[in-house]
Order: structure tokens, then C-alpha cells, then sequence
């Protein structure tokens, strides 16, 4: 069983180049899946550094994370519906679907043991080809 400060594995699957890369990280259960990526350089955006701004972050979920309300499962094992102010951002998310969720917003628990978090191909930011996101 799983304790507070241990951690889970997450795959994240990506594209680079229009190919599809996947990899597995070590996630600690609390921390945010845009400090995740971020730690374990994976290609997650985050221009607004999680101050739920921009829809850099925007992640695909993997359904089995939500209940028939749609809400999602946090990291204290409570089901929250998402926000008004992260759906607003979600509206101006490239590719948005039913499981689309900000990385800013979403807090690592252990029901996320090798789940998997698609980054979309696009997003939608003002930044340069070829900007590489600091680490937070």
C-alpha cells in the first residue's frame, strides 16, 4: 500500500515531430503534473507556471480518473468537479476533449498508478518554435 510521500508511475505519451514518444516517470503523490513533467523533462508547457492563465498545460486524461459526473478523483480521494476558472482556460485548449484537464491543476494520487497523460500534438501559446519550459 501506497503511504503519503511515495510515489506512482505515470506514462505520459507526447509527440515530437509528429511521432509518438511515451515515458514512464516516478511521480510523488502530491506534487502537480506540471511539476512532474517539468522534473522529468517532459514536454508539458506551463507558460503561466500554474497560475491557471493559459491552457500551456492542457493534459488528456485517462478516463478511468473520472466518475459518472465527470468529476475527478484528487489527490485525498475526494471526486471535485473542475473549476469555472480552469474550464474558461480549457475553452481556448487545442484539441479539448471529455477528459482534457490543466497539468496546473491536477495533484498526483495513488489512483494514478500507471495511468496515462496524453499531451496534446498543439497547443495554443505565444512562444517561439523551439521554446524548452524552465523547470519550476
Amino acid at each position: 500500500m501506497l503511504e503519503k510521500d511515495d510515489s506512482v508511475n505515470i506514462r505520459w505519451k507526447y509527440y515530437d515531430n509528429n511521432e509518438v514518444h511515451t515515458k514512464d516517470v516516478k511521480s510523488k503523490i502530491g506534487d502537480s503534473l506540471l511539476e512532474v513533467a517539468h522534473n522529468n523533462d517532459v514536454p508539458l508547457e506551463g507558460a503561466c507556471e500554474g497560475s491557471i492563465a493559459c491552457s500551456t498545460c492542457h493534459v488528456i486524461c485517462d478516463k478511468s480518473l473520472f466518475n459518472s459526473y465527470n468529476q475527478f478523483n484528487d489527490k485525498d480521494n475526494h471526486y471535485v468537479s473542475i473549476s469555472d476558472r480552469e474550464n474558461d482556460m480549457l475553452d481556448k485548449a487545442y484539441g479539448l476533449t471529455d477528459t482534457s484537464r490543466l497539468g496546473c491543476q491536477i495533484h498526483v494520487s495513488k489512483h494514478m498508478n500507471n495511468k496515462v497523460f496524453e499531451i496534446p500534438k498543439a497547443t495554443r501559446n505565444l512562444a517561439v518554435d523551439g521554446y524548452k519550459p524552465p523547470k519550476h
